[in-house]
């Protein structure tokens, strides 16, 4: 049965996320402050995490990258008053799975959760690609056994891509398993994570297939191998 933590001050929506999810036979932990939230990662690993941005105790946005050095494999869907395009950008990139706006439909919560769930449930297997190692369950990226500083968004992007490098990804595919299909999301923000990857790994790692999107290079390291003994 998987764990969910409902992290919001307000005690009715807190009622109401926890009656539906118990209906679908979750389990439930609950918080309703910064503290408290600590508080129960330290005692429990949700598979989930229903995170309310303002708290009584400060803004938990800041938290999201703490949050996933501690609990690296749970998923956090940030549910907040702030519905901007900026908020919500801002909450993705700083390493939430996805953003729901208040007022919400529980069901669509819950049908969120859900397909969160089966996004996380994948195999986190390892992936090695010669130079290159790329660590799921700690989201770290090593390059001649060097770390490689990637955003939460930047290494889903590499890791799926990796994952299947036959395949060519189009920026809507990408969009659809990074960014949940979010309207928010265009064309443009996929090909800057794109090129923000490119920068921090080396350009040849992730090919450009010209009209049709993106696809991972698997032999990229061996070029650089060979290009490094000739000089």
């Amino acid at each position: 049965m998987s764990t969910v933590l409902i992290v919001e001050d307000d005690a009715d929506i807190r009622d109401i996320l926890k009656t539906y999810l118990l209906v679908e036979h979750f389990d439930i932990v609950e918080a309703d402050s910064l503290q408290s939230m600590h508080a129960e990662l330290e005692r429990v690993n949700p598979d989930i995490m229903l995170l309310d941005i303002m708290l009584p105790d400060g803004d938990s946005s800041d938290e999201i990258p703490y949050i996933r050095t501690t609990n690296p494999s749970t998923g956090i869907i940030v549910i907040s008053a702030r519905g901007t395009d900026r908020d919500r950008i801002f909450g993705l990139d700083s390493g939430a799975d996805d953003y729901i706006s208040k007022p919400f439909n529980p069901r669509e919560v819950v049908s969120r959760v859900r397909s969160l769930l089966k996004r996380i449930s994948r195999d986190d297997q390892i992936l090695k690609f010669g130079i290159l190692e790329i660590q799921p369950e700690n989201y770290a990226v090593l390059k001649k056994e060097e770390p490689v500083e990637l955003t939460v968004k930047e290494f889903e992007i590499l890791y799926l891509m990796a994952s299947n490098p036959k395949k060519v990804y189009t920026r809507g595919e990408i969009i659809d398993r990074i960014w949940y299909d979010d309207d928010y999301i265009n064309d443009r923000v996929v090909d800057v994570h794109i090129s923000s990857i490119r920068s921090k790994l080396g350009k040849d790692w992730i090919k450009t297939v010209r009209n049709a999107g993106y696809k991972f290079n698997r032999s990229a390291g061996d070029d650089e191998e060979r290009d490094t003994s000739k000089g």
